[in-house]
């Protein structure tokens, strides 16, 4: 057993990808200081060079046009942000760039970029700092999106999409960070667009993303004592989505459960009950549900907020009423007095 947290999975990750291939670089915000993004550069720099491992000014969008550049030239670029959010400001250059160089030239060039945004929330961020936009992302063609949830899968999605010959969104919640799971050594690969089953149960399908599956799995623990079993697919990445272990599991169970972190409209959970509805329609007992985040921007008080993101307990809530029965999910998970602003008490940061 190896155990890690997740950023140093992904830590592990970028050191194994710079030392199999001299071409791959990784700069960004922040990459090179102390604390190394919330600790996934830590010691690249000293190990790699000024040269592959630096900082840049805060300018997103000239970033990522120089990220282009330099894989057109044979490098492949691993950029680093903090947030998601600040990552807007270069939607130009990778939606009508890098997303489509591969297919406007015909398929002999192509932009072998690796994008590492940082999502999630807390400590009050608020509309601007904690935005989950991974539906955005996936719209585009050309992209691949990648929301690994354990450490292992961390790392190997992550060497995945440093090779990968296109553009890649990779999506790290920062509530988990500090979680730990048993890590293969050396070149550990995961296929991007392939999912995987956690929990393994005959009552009801949930499909979950990133965050999302850990409050998944606090909640099928809870259901369990009640006599409820459930399957968990861990979607890992979400462009492209791996219908056919969704359509499996739903042809077994007859129910559907989508999770997202993003807001409800226009999101991944629509998407995935709007091909189960389509392709397994005669296998459904009842109509699909999803549990995402409303149509507003993200409150930035600990009191709205309470309301605002969806736990365990409203999956608890979600699938009793599913499957008829009177289970409270705030009866059957005691979260004490821990704060709403964060996922439990064993949560250290990073904030």
């Amino acid at each position: 057993m190896r155990i890690k947290k997740y950023s140093e999975a992904i830590n592990e990750a970028i050191f194994t990808a710079m030392e199999l291939d001299s071409s791959v670089i990784c700069y960004g915000l922040g990459v090179p200081d102390p604390k190394g993004v919330f600790g996934t550069t830590i010691g690249l720099q000293e190990k790699f060079g000024k040269t592959r491992v630096f900082d840049m000014p805060t300018s997103e969008n000239a970033m990522t046009g120089v990220a282009i550049g330099a894989s057109l030239n044979g490098i492949r670029p691993i950029v680093t942000h903090q947030r998601l959010d600040f990552f807007l400001l270069a939607m130009d250059q990778l939606i009508n760039n890098a997303a489509k160089w591969h297919y406007m030239f015909g398929g002999e060039r192509s932009v072998p970029i690796t994008i590492r945004l940082i999502i999630g929330r807390g400590w009050g961020q608020g509309p601007t700092h904690s935005q989950n936009l991974q539906a955005v992302f996936s719209h585009i063609p050309g992209l691949k999106v990648v929301m690994p949830t354990t450490a292992a899968d961390a790392k190997g999605l992550l060497l995945e999409c440093i090779f990968d010959d296109n553009p890649t969104i990779f999506l790290e919640h920062r509530w988990l960070h500090n979680l730990e799971s048993d890590v293969p050594d050396g070149n550990h690969r995961v296929k991007i667009g392939k999912s995987k089953i956690l929990k393994k149960g005959n009552d009801v399908t949930i499909v979950s993303l990133s965050y999302m599956t850990i409050e998944a799995l606090h909640a099928i623990e809870a259901l369990e004592k009640e006599g409820v079993s459930c399957d968990l697919i861990d979607l890992r990445t979400v462009k492209p989505i791996d219908f056919d272990l969704i359509f499996k599991s739903v042809s077994k169970t007859g129910r559907l459960l989508a999770l997202d972190t993003g807001v409800s409209t226009g999101s991944i959970a629509g998407e995935i009950i709007a091909r189960v509805s389509i392709d397994c329609f005669n296998n459904l007992k009842q109509s699909p549900q999803r549990i995402a985040m409303p149509d507003f921007p993200t409150p930035t008080s600990i009191a709205l907020s309470r309301s605002f993101y969806k736990r365990a307990e409203d999956i608890i809530d979600k699938v009793s009423e599913m499957l008829g029965m009177n289970l409270v999910g705030s009866k059957l998970i005691d979260r004490g007095e821990i704060p709403s602003d964060v996922p439990g008490e064993w949560f250290k940061g990073p904030f």
